[in-house]
């Protein structure tokens, strides 16, 4: 038996995860390839999206249309992956032989395979990083607390802290208020 080796699957687009499904199915199905497959991976980067004053946690693909798969590639997985798989168009390949027209699936570098591991298990132990939908100078109007009602402008972003500081004007006088994202909405 070879060793086994990260390989690339070329996807239809958004379609990662049912791919990767149907993967794991077929695998489960099949003793042989059980012994030859030990991992697919989709890898995702957890991120908290405000949006409309509510915060969310979404996962980002870090390779849109690419699914990873740590496998001993024999022609039975070539086949299954290539014919018997939804949504995958192939693996990731090279032209070989005398006129260039052969295809053969072309392992990733280890280190490239590291790196990748790497940022997905960076991803799993990092808090979710926060999308800013936010810019300065932009309109928001404050949904949640004492100064719900008022309208402002922003005037900082602090990404670190989830956090806006927004001039309001009360009382006829420029106010310096402090507030988190999900305490203001876009106008």
């Amino acid at each position: 038996m070879g060793d086994k080796k990260w390989y690339v699957l070329r996807t239809a687009g958004s379609k990662e995860k049912k791919a990767k499904e149907y993967l794991d199915k077929e695998v489960e199905r099949s003793a042989d390839l059980q012994a030859i497959v030990d991992q697919v991976l989709v890898p995702v980067k957890k991120e908290i999206v405000t949006k409309n004053g509510k915060r969310k946690e979404v996962d980002r693909l870090l390779f849109p249309g690419y699914v990873f798969i740590h496998a001993e590639l024999s022609p039975e997985l070539e086949y299954i992956i290539r014919n018997n798989i939804p949504n995958v168009s192939g693996f990731l390949t090279e032209k070989t032989g005398a006129n260039a027209t052969e295809r053969i699936p072309v392992p990733i570098r280890d280190e490239e395979a590291q790196r990748i591991l790497g940022q997905q298990d960076e991803n799993a132990v990092r808090a979710a990083d926060v999308e800013v939908n936010f810019e300065i100078g932009e309109s928001v109007k404050i949904t949640d607390g004492p100064f719900s009602g008022f309208s402002g402008n922003v005037e900082e972003i602090i990404e670190d802290r989830s956090k806006l500081k927004v001039v309001v004007v009360i009382f006829g006088r420029k106010t310096l208020l402090e507030l988190s994202f999900t305490q203001v909405t876009k106008e």
